[in-house]
């Protein structure tokens, strides 16, 4: 392949980031807590159902749930019959019409939006499955630290362009009180909103699916009602296969720990915020800066791993998290959510992006497919603890700052795991032989 076949190759598929991080940011992040709260958990009466984040945070558990289980299946059937593109486009199309629907929904829907999101939020996360199980196919070992990183700081160029359209919608189309004696609410913007997401995430996916092409592999076809115990009998060989390489193993468990405890953090810091009294524009606007942080924050992280090790990178960006987890539960003011939304966007998009390429540098070539299907799914599983421990904590509580007390744990046991990881010997584990 040429210079600039690769280039366009691996240009189309860091542009997938740019296209599905809107809904990541301006709907996930940004809008839809707000909207949740405000709006689907309020009645006729005005009142604001207590529950609001505790229903949230069981609704973020539900659709990991959800995802999990059918990213069990998925990933085998895509890697037994070459299907990643096939499936990736399917998944596409799923969330994109999901994510639309949202703007039907209003006042006291909030069944109808916690379905319409786990929908929605399945085609987002099963296609994110599709296209990280490209990247060792499009990048040699040497560059999949900058390539990665690439690719989530074009995701935060796209993400935040939309969420700044978004904010200025917010901002100029007329608000709307929407139940007696409640506060003024910016209802047509948020639903333009969820418009505007389905049809970037459309259109800017479509270089991925039309320029990236599918990995080699044999063609076969199998029934649904064999695939469900072929995938529960490749999940238990890929399981005891990973296991054979120790650090590669170590270090997908701390990745367990600490990414649920980032995931958990995008999805609840917002409804956080609106619950004790941050205006609406100041958290989409905080998260703004976010975005604009993380671009350059992001690229930086690909360097500094090149300079330093990537582990050790990865670590510096979890000392940050446990301190925004300590920070957040003194949160009082809306200066107090801004400072911290910008701390978020020095460590997000690199700490998540050297956590996809350290994994591939300790992936044998011949597994890669299956590990990263492994990868993907097992990270899913994962990921519900976080929301519920969060629900559940606030629920008992009463306040939401418990639920990000309870986050620390997951920084604290995911950083000393990494620490035990030797990449040296995982690298030279997975080198053929």
């Amino acid at each position: 392949m040429t210079a600039s076949g690769h280039k366009k190759i691996t240009g189309a598929w860091c542009m997938y980031d740019w296209a599905d991080s809107a809904f990541a940011t301006s709907l996930m992040a940004a809008v839809l807590p707000i909207y949740f709260r405000n709006i689907a958990c309020v009645t006729e009466t005005g009142a604001t159902n207590p529950l609001a984040s505790s229903l949230w945070g069981y609704t973020a558990a539900a659709a990991m749930t959800v995802i999990a289980v059918l990213s069990l299946v998925l990933g085998t059937a895509a890697d037994y019959g070459s299907s990643r593109k096939r499936f990736l486009t399917l998944f596409i199309s799923i969330g994109t019409v999901a994510t639309a629907a949202l703007s039907l929904t209003g006042g006291g829907d909030w069944v109808a939006v916690s379905l319409i999101f786990i929908i929605a939020n399945t085609g987002y996360a099963c296609g994110e499955l599709f296209y990280n199980s490209l990247l060792p196919h499009i990048a040699a070992p040497g560059q999949m630290d900058r390539i990665s990183s690439r690719g989530y700081a074009w995701g935060y160029i796209g993400g935040g362009i939309l969420l700044a359209v978004n904010i200025w919608m917010i901002y100029a189309l007329p608000q709307t009180v929407l139940f007696p004696g409640g506060d003024p609410l910016p209802l047509l913007a948020m639903r333009l909103t969820f418009l505007s997401v389905a049809v970037w995430w459309f259109l800017f996916s479509l270089p991925v699916q039309l320029l990236v092409p599918e990995p080699p592999g044999p063609k076969r076809t199998i029934t649904w009602r064999k695939l469900v115990p072929l995938a529960f009998r490749r999940l238990k060989r890929t399981f005891s296969e990973i296991r054979v390489y120790r650090q590669l193993f170590l270090f997908l468990v701390a990745f367990w720990f600490y990414n649920d405890g980032i995931g958990t953090i995008i999805k609840m810091a917002t409804i956080f915020g609106d619950e004790i009294g941050i205006s609406t524009l100041d958290l989409i606007g905080a998260l703004a800066l976010t975005q604009v942080i993380g671009i350059p924050c992001s690229l930086a992280f690909g360097r500094l791993a090149g300079r330093f090790t990537t582990k050790s990178v990865i670590l510096s960006g979890l000392f940050v998290y446990l301190l925004i987890s300590i920070c957040a539960v003194f949160m009082q003011r809306a200066l107090h959510f801004w400072l911290l939304a910008g701390t978020v966007g020095l460590v997000q998009g690199g700490t998540q992006a050297l956590s996809r390429s350290l994994f591939a540098s300790m992936v044998p070539a011949a597994k890669s497919a299956e590990f990263f299907s492994f990868y993907n799914i097992s990270g899913k599983f994962a990921g519900i603890a976080g929301p519920l421990l969060f629900g559940i904590a606030a629920h008992i509580s009463g306040s939401s700052r418990m639920g990000i007390v309870s986050l620390v744990i997951f920084f604290i046991i995911g950083g000393v795991l990494l620490l035990r990881v030797d990449v040296e010997e995982g690298r030279a584990a997975a080198a053929p032989s």
